[in-house]
């Protein structure tokens, strides 16, 4: 695959923005017969894209978090299964910048410049809760390590040439190991059956007996303590996911609105685009839309900010402006992606038509984390100066 690096930010958005209008075009149907992208992702990888947050001591564009927040708004608004499937892609990416040593950094930045993508194997299915991980990374005489468990929701897997498998240690410590894709005794399984995001194949992964090296292992629960932008950066990207599928919700309203719906007969307006009550409800959304865009933005500033001089202090900021920035986009989308139905009248729910896909993808990505702990932690921010948990889900 030839890979295209990309130089700087500028850059950046407009592969995104380019590769959006294409991923666009087959959207629809790509969820319709739940026929899964791997020819957009191989673009993807040979767009440079997935490389874009590498050091630039490394040969990367090293781009800040307000670019890499508007990638993925920009490809949320075309295909929000497509623009899923990255997230953790990057996440990981960032766990490599922090914790990798320089051999492990070295060659993992030359694989992402070479257009290849890491998936994970994070989430467990059956245990007391999100963070009850049971995966085991038992040490072998030589030094390297022997992987089991099973992982499920396990987004980008099926198309990973990298599985960065979380886990615990004897010391019960967490860690996270890179394995590759055709690893002995890894199986990847498309199992995904959700309402929305139908074509990220976020199925099990098993994990009976994969040998790891030790420098393809990295100590993971160091990230948690000192300040830390993991959370924040990760939380950020589902915001910009969320932002993107109200966006794309709107806009595809708006269009059905001004070629296909018909006005109501009391209106008195020829067309529908001219009913003064749709008018007033579209602008109603666009503010709901405005708004999150406007607080993804703030976030993302603040992620910068941070970076630039991460305290105790600076890392809270970031983790509650991205806190807000989640929040808000969550309900955007869900309210603007089931809105669309009521501005758009009854042939909009033509199954055939599937908008639905929006709301459907909207209601299945927004409960990968509860919003009421979010607003929890703002307010405790506000009302008592305390900083948030440095848990990496915010």
């Amino acid at each position: 695959m030839s890979v295209q690096v990309i130089a700087d930010d500028a850059e950046a958005l407009a592969v995104a923005a380019a590769l959006a209008a294409e991923f666009r075009a087959g959207a629809s149907s790509r969820d319709a017969e739940r026929r899964l992208p791997r020819a957009e992702l191989d673009k993807l990888s040979a767009s440079g894209l997935l490389a874009v947050t590498v050091p630039a001591e490394h040969g990367g564009a090293d781009v800040g978090a307000l670019t890499l927040a508007e990638i993925f708004r920009l490809l949320a608004t075309a295909d929000a299964s497509l623009a899923q499937i990255p997230q953790s892609h990057f996440a990981y990416v960032n766990v490599i910048r922090r914790q990798g040593d320089a051999e492990q950094q070295k060659f993992f930045f030359a694989e992402l410049l070479a257009g290849r993508r890491l998936g994970n194997a994070q989430s467990e299915a059956g245990t007391k809760h999100v963070q009850d991980i049971r995966t085991r990374l038992q040490p072998r005489p030589d030094g390297s390590y022997v992987l089991n468990g099973v992982k499920h929701y396990c987004t980008g897997a099926l198309f990973a040439d990298w599985i960065p498998v979380l886990a615990r240690a004897v010391d019960d410590h967490l860690h996270v190991a890179y394995v590759p894709r055709d690893a002995p005794g890894l199986t990847v399984i498309d199992d995904w059956d959700g309402l929305g995001q139908r074509t990220t194949a976020s199925g099990t992964v098993r994990l009976e007996g994969v040998p790891v090296p030790a420098d393809r292992v990295l100590p993971h629960h160091l990230t948690f303590e000192g300040p830390q932008l993991h959370g924040a950066v990760a939380q950020l990207l589902h915001a910009a996911i969320d932002t993107g599928i109200a966006c794309g919700a709107l806009a595809e309203a708006a269009e059905f609105v001004r070629t296909k719906s018909r006005p109501w007969f009391e209106s008195g307006a020829e067309t529908a685009a001219e009913d003064p009550l749709l008018i007033q409800q579209f602008g109603e959304l666009a503010l709901r839309v405005r708004a999150s865009e406007a607080l993804l933005r703030e976030a993302a500033h603040a992620v910068d900010a941070a970076r630039a001089d991460l305290t105790d202090d600076s890392a809270a900021e970031a983790s509650i402006a991205v806190a807000a920035a989640r929040v808000q986009a969550a309900s955007a989308a869900v309210d603007v992606a089931s809105a669309l139905f009521e501005v758009a009248g009854t042939r909009s729910a033509l199954n055939s038509l599937n908008l639905h896909r929006h709301w459907r993808d909207a209601r299945t990505h927004t409960l990968h984390d509860p919003a009421r702990w979010k607003i929890q932690h703002i307010g405790r921010h506000v009302l008592n100066g305390a900083r948030p948990p440095r848990h990496g889900l915010l």
